[in-house]
């Protein structure tokens, strides 16, 4: 079982090391460690420390949760388990969550994970997932990409699904080990029309910000997103956090929130 730990963190640290483009001279001057030991833990002569782990963490620019599995790959406990929260430090944290996304209201604002779940919603998103037959807590790429009424009331929806799809494979090369990544981009490529587009060319003339153009009932909505993360994070699950909100990207779209939600 050591053996086969050891085994699995040499990949992952190798893996990073190349993802990253740093020769083992590079990395080793830049986490602080001598060459030989670097060379030993990729090559599992050597076992790593927690400290040592922390280190190469910094190094390599890897998000919360990927450290967690480079340290569960060499026998520690992922450090996000072992946070220490206080009752008022969590109580801080959700509270200013829901301050930034109920002062968001008419307009619609969710917090979602790096695959795009929805963990908490405002009314204004309420309101507006619920007029397209969504589920209360959607998984918005998923929502967005299958065939519904909110893909058939997309515009843009070609130009809008080549981007999403852009920027989920942009996270999945951020987070390559998180549980169940590979199974969700291989399910919504199965999705009518998604495939074809990502060999579709990108336009070269691509507008200052992408609108999504939302047609339902006779008004025309268009709004532009403002993407918000938790800053300087070592606990995963707040590190993959985003809040996602709306903004209206014309007066008309702003009037029919004033008269609608």
């Amino acid at each position: 079982m050591a053996k086969k730990t050891r085994s699995d963190f040499s990949s992952l640290l190798k893996d990073w090391r190349q993802r990253r483009r740093f020769s083992q001279l590079d990395l080793s001057l830049e986490a602080g460690l001598s060459q030989r030991h670097l060379s030993f833990l990729e090559t599992g002569r050597a076992r790593p420390s927690r400290q040592a782990i922390s280190q190469l963490g910094v190094a390599l620019d890897m998000p919360a949760g990927e450290v967690d599995n480079m340290l569960m790959a060499a026998g520690f406990t992922a450090r996000s388990d072992a946070t220490q929260w206080s009752a008022q430090e969590r109580e801080a944290i959700e509270q200013s969550i829901d301050h930034v996304l109920n002062g968001h209201n008419p307009y619609p604002a969710v917090s979602i994970d790096c695959l795009w779940q929805v963990q908490k919603t405002n009314k204004g998103a309420d309101g507006f997932f619920a007029l397209f037959g969504l589920d209360p807590k959607p998984n918005l790429l998923r929502a967005f990409l299958q065939p519904g009424p909110l893909r058939a009331s997309v515009v843009n929806w070609d130009e809008m699904a080549q981007t999403l799809m852009r920027l989920l494979h942009y996270e999945l090369a951020r987070h390559p080990n998180k549980p169940g990544t590979a199974d969700f981009l291989a399910e919504l490529k199965t999705l009518p029309g998604v495939a074809t587009l990502l060999d579709k060319p990108i336009t070269d003339y691509p507008a200052p910000v992408l609108t999504i153009h939302i047609r339902m009932g006779g008004a025309d909505l268009r709004f532009f997103s403002l993407t918000a993360t938790i800053g300087a994070s070592t606990n995963a699950a707040l590190d993959e956090l985003r809040l996602e909100t709306m903004l209206p990207a014309d007066q008309a779209t702003r009037d029919w929130f004033a008269r609608n939600v």
